[in-house]
């Protein structure tokens, strides 16, 4: 049985050295194939650019994370100009959508500017013809739908999504994709939505260096996680577990053109 894996969604750069040395020392034994290495702002982005032109299993993507201040203008140019001088060498835009959780903490503060800046690099991502990697949760995903069909973008990608029954349902009607962390092995909300979306449609990440409880508390969040997150993909799903694994190696290198 093919047991390899793809992590559709690590910040490569936020691990410390030591860390990210074992990780990819560890890929080729724990089956991982590659990882789609986000970035959160311009100096993130430079280092996931360093990181794949020392190793090539490293697949990186440029954007700007939503839960933070906006960028300066100087820095979003710079960001901007970055993806025009290496799109050739992406993966994909990302990460980038809407601070859904920072709003929960900043009561009153403007999304106006977030969505201008999230619509800069929707165009980006049309005019490079580059996949987009979504933060957009909740009633965020209805507003970033709307914005996806405005440009008439079919490769968008939903990291670790989370919402009600009618929001997943326009995404995956849409034929977006979506991506769960090891966290489906325990929150029911993750595998109700696992439940919902058409194997074709799931791919899996670990958005490491983010911890996990459950059977995880206490460990480093490492891609060999993943292998966890299929086996329970398969029983929600009741499907034989080989077949995840295919289907799911299948979508994320077709839709990451890998």
């Amino acid at each position: 049985m093919c047991r390899s894996v793809i992590d559709a969604h690590i910040h490569l750069d936020m691990y410390t050295d030591s860390e990210r040395v074992q990780i990819l020392k560890e890929l080729e034994e724990t089956s991982v194939e590659s990882l789609i290495a986000v970035s959160n702002n311009l100096a993130s982005s430079l280092t996931q650019l360093q990181f794949a032109r020392m190793d090539s299993r490293v697949k990186p993507a440029i954007g700007y994370h939503p839960e933070q201040s906006l960028p300066s203008e100087r820095e979003l140019e710079g960001i901007m100009q970055l993806i025009d001088d290496n799109h050739d060498c992406l993966i994909a835009i990302g990460e980038v959508g809407l601070p859904y959780y920072l709003r929960q903490d900043e009561l009153g503060i403007d999304v106006a500017p977030y969505v201008s800046l999230l619509d800069r690099f929707m165009q980006k991502a049309v005019d490079c013809d580059l996949p987009i990697v979504l933060h957009a949760i909740y009633e965020d995903a209805e507003l970033v739908c709307d914005m996806l069909e405005s440009y008439h973008i079919t490769h968008a990608h939903f990291h670790w999504f989370k919402g009600d029954d009618a929001v997943l349902e326009r995404v995956l009607r849409n034929g977006y994709v979506l991506s769960v962390t090891p966290d489906v092995t325990y929150e029911q909300e993750i595998q109700h939505i696992v439940k919902q979306t058409p194997l074709s449609q799931l791919m899996v990440e670990t958005d490491g260096p983010w911890p996990f409880k459950g059977r995880f508390a206490e460990e480093m969040t490492h891609p060999s996680m993943m292998h966890h997150s299929i086996d329970t993909i398969a029983d929600i799903k009741e499907l034989r577990v080989g077949e995840v694994y295919r289907q799911i190696y299948e979508t994320t290198k077709k839709f990451y053109r890998l």
